[in-house]
């Protein structure tokens, strides 16, 4: 505030010293002398200075702030990349869970071994995307990563709350549920 009403000051000075006719109009003032005196208008020099700490600091403002884009648009990207790649994964679990039941059914040992293979082939996948199975047989019902399915009465020795059979196999990738596992659950 003081700046510009600083550079007004200046300026109006200026005019007055190019333009000779208002110096005619100019009335001429008595100087008072109870009143106090206004401090000295700063240079041109001052003004130059700063304006250029003003642009110096909008520089550093603006460069930061580019920075803090740059980093945060990289880190979304890789983000997005990352769930891509998830969602492509996401497309084979059916996929895995009919070879699965294949492998179960199957009498032939050929035709067996071949399917292993392949089982083996998406295990691989799974592993080198960091994406784990979840498999919660034995354990108490997390509704956290098992979607119940059905709910049946204790056998002898079984305990309420558990998880006694896994219809689908569920799927996690660092700690984010990919596919719940639909469990069936001791009552």
């Amino acid at each position: 505030m003081e700046l510009l009403r600083s550079v007004k000051i200046v300026e109006k000075k200026k005019k007055e010293q190019q333009d000779p006719a208002n110096e005619e109009q100019t009335p001429v003032r008595e100087p008072e002398t109870e009143a106090p005196s206004e401090p000295a208008p700063p240079s041109e020099l001052e003004l130059a200075r700063a304006e250029a700490e003003d642009m110096k600091r909008k520089w550093y403002l603006v460069t930061a702030e580019y920075e803090n884009y740059r980093k945060r648009t990289a880190r979304e990207s890789a983000q997005r990349y990352a769930e891509g790649r998830a969602d492509v994964v996401k497309g084979l679990f059916p996929i895995a869970d009919n070879l699965e039941r294949a492998l179960e059914s199957c009498a032939e040992e050929g035709t067996r071994k071949g399917i292993e293979m392949v089982m083996e082939s998406f295990r691989s996948l799974l592993r080198e995307e960091k994406i784990e199975e979840i498999n919660p047989v034995g354990q108490p019902f997390d509704a956290e990563t098992d979607e119940a399915i059905m709910a049946v009465d204790p056998a002898e020795g079984e305990t309420g709350g558990t998880v006694k059979q896994v219809y689908r196999k569920g799927y996690r990738q660092n700690g984010k549920v990919l596919r719940y596992a639909q469990v069936v659950v001791i009552k």
